[in-house]
């Protein structure tokens, strides 16, 4: 593998307009062969346990011949995004949820516990496909509803339109939330070869179903660019989705690199799990965190055979898994982020600080625990450089290639991290320019990490700590919550993040000049920000008016007939204005000749 620079650079640097240059790494030839397997690898038997399927593609491996195909230098890319899954909900971090296929792959590879993600679905999913910031993108608030003319920039090239240039086949399975509002704006025109699942950001985990308000209500299971009508067969969408994905890899030659986006559904609400699950948490009384266990029980087993499809099928020596959450979980809906503070959709440590980890044969430390800085924008440039891509000398990223920081213990080039400036989101009552110094309006919400360094400022939602005993029968009881009351006045918070993960001891008032500096970066990636794209609900977008299915609304022939209907019309109204309004005589509209005597 070519070299990578791993130092790290100076703190505090200039605003960062990032361009990553063009890299071309190659991965080493993998030596050795690969075990395929001379049975079609199907559908595994969900009724099975874990360790009687792991049993059976095992024998099936180790009966088929060894393969002569070399594979090729390029690694398979496999990035799999649980949706909503607490800081505390996988096995290694102390959950009675029981996740033994992510505790293996997690041990065996290198644990990101130093490692971000964005506080809600769509800013997490556009940072990944695109290694930008949402200042840059325009999504910096909230996310993209299913009724708003809206979706990820068509000007941004996407992480799969990148890996396609270099030869790679690209799939995505599950949850899109980017926007579809426009044909163009569907997984298929942003890079991805094929797409099945979902557009909007939830539904119903058996019947595809979605209302995002009464009368607002349709179908939402995608083949590709169409409604999958014939994928209506009442599947479990976790289940439903690694068949998917197991389908694909059967059909895939393992010599040619493939990059497969598995994003589940799972565990997003509503509280949806096959009733097998519910097995070993007839213990838990909180009747929402029994079913999300449930569900994340699904989940585990999942991975396990998609991990188990990779091996059969010739792609796992040659592959690097990347598991990731969105964003962090919802106590509410059964999610535990403790003892972080805070909740999904907050800046506090528990919307943002995620499960994540990295498993691959091609990790040089195996086995490790990574606490350098990451940030879901650096696997786009990280798995373009891994794939052999290129990223254009004037494309401005906000991503560091970290696969040296990973896979070999090196220092992270990230320094920092702008969680976000939301200039539309409720502004705090007692934010002011006072209050930051006449550096920063602390009325906006905003969130941004400089080495130890964290600042938020505005309202930056839900601070509560809530433990596990919290969960009673009828939902987290704030009661035993550990609750903070805001002082009048307060805007600005100020943490150690690496000495105070659980963001107890605010430090603003100790350390004013940490303080400005800090709003200074603020104000400096705020002046490279775009503007928000946030339009008004289309009621063009009703899947009645779309044969009741969520989908592209927008028709590109008829805004050009509205436009032209509107200057047809300005025409008309220029024309009876002139009528009312004769020409003057051609004395008066033609220059006096002067007649001298």
């Amino acid at each position: 593998m070519a070299p990578r620079s791993g130092r790290r650079p100076a703190p505090l640097p200039p605003p960062r307009t990032w361009r990553c240059p063009g890299k071309m790494v190659a991965m080493g030839g993998l030596a050795g062969f690969w075990v395929l397997s001379l049975l079609t690898y199907g559908y595994l038997s969900w009724g099975r346990g874990l360790k009687e399927e792991e049993g059976s593609l095992g024998a099936q491996a180790a009966e088929g011949p060894e393969s002569g195909t070399m594979g090729t230098s390029q690694p398979h890319l496999i990035f799999i995004l649980a949706d909503d899954q607490g800081f505390r909900d996988v096995g290694y971090h102390g959950s009675e949820i029981r996740t033994p296929t992510l505790d293996r792959l997690a041990a065996d590879g290198v644990k990101l516990e130093n490692y971000y993600v964005q506080p809600i679905c769509t800013p997490s999913r556009s940072q990944f496909i695109t290694g930008k910031y949402q200042i840059h993108t325009g999504l910096q608030h909230s996310i993209i509803r299913p009724t708003q003319p809206n979706c990820l920039p068509l000007d941004n090239a996407t992480l799969p339109q990148k890996l396609k240039e270099v030869g790679y086949a690209t799939h995505m399975v599950g949850k899109w939330h980017l926007g579809f509002y426009r044909k163009e704006c569907m997984p298929t025109k942003r890079g991805f070869d094929t797409f099945f699942g979902s557009l909007l950001g939830s539904g119903d985990y058996y019947t595809h179903y979605k209302c995002d308000s009464p009368g607002m209500c349709g179908y939402d299971l995608y083949e590709n660019d169409n409604a999958a009508w014939d994928h209506d067969n009442g599947i479990y969408s976790t289940q439903m989705y690694t068949q998917r994905v197991q389908q694909i890899l059967a059909s895939h030659d393992p010599t040619k690199p493939i990059f497969l986006y598995i994003a589940y559904q799972a565990v997003h609400s509503p509280l949806q799990a096959p009733g097998r699950y519910f097995e070993h948490y007839r213990s838990i009384i909180n009747i929402n965190r029994r079913r999300y266990a449930a569900m994340l029980s699904c989940l585990d087993e999942a991975i396990n055979n998609v991990t188990l499809a990779l091996k059969a099928h010739g792609f796992y020596n040659n592959s690097i898994i990347i598991y990731s959450s969105d964003n962090g979980g919802q106590p509410m809906a059964g999610g535990s982020n403790w003892p972080l503070r805070g909740s999904k959709g907050t800046y506090w440590e528990g919307g943002i600080r995620a499960v994540g980890f990295v498993h691959s044969p091609l990790l040089k430390n195996k086995g490790t625990v990574c606490k350098e800085l990451v940030h879901i924008t650096d696997w786009y440039p990280t798995l373009i450089s891994l794939a052999e891509g290129q990223i254009d000398e004037d494309i401005q990223l906000d991503g560091y290639d970290v696969w040296e920081t990973i896979s070999e213990g090196l220092r992270s080039p990230r320094m920092d991290i702008l969680h976000n400036i939301d200039p539309i989101y409720t502004r705090a009552k007692n934010g002011s320019w006072a209050a930051g110094y006449g550096i920063w309006n602390t009325a906006i919400q905003s969130a941004i990490r400089v080495q130890h360094w964290k600042l938020l400022t505005g309202n930056p939602g839900y601070s509560d700590w809530v433990p596990p005993q919290s969960f009673s029968n009828l939902g987290p009881n704030r009661w035993h919550n550990e609750r903070i009351t805001l002082s009048t006045g307060k805007s600005i918070w100020l943490f150690n993040i690496t000495a105070d993960p659980y963001e107890r001891v605010d430090l603003s008032s100790r350390y004013p000049g940490i303080v400005k500096k800090l709003l200074r970066r603020l104000s400096q990636f705020n002046k490279t920000a775009v503007p928000v794209r946030y339009p008004p609900k289309d009621p063009r977008s009703n899947p009645r008016l779309n044969g009741g299915v969520w989908g592209p609304w927008y028709k590109e022939e008829s805004r050009k007939k509205k436009v032209n209907k509107n200057k047809n019309e300005r025409k008309k109204k220029k024309s009876k204005t002139k009528k009312k309004h004769p020409p003057k005589s051609s004395s008066q509209n033609c220059p006096s000749r002067v007649t001298t005597g």
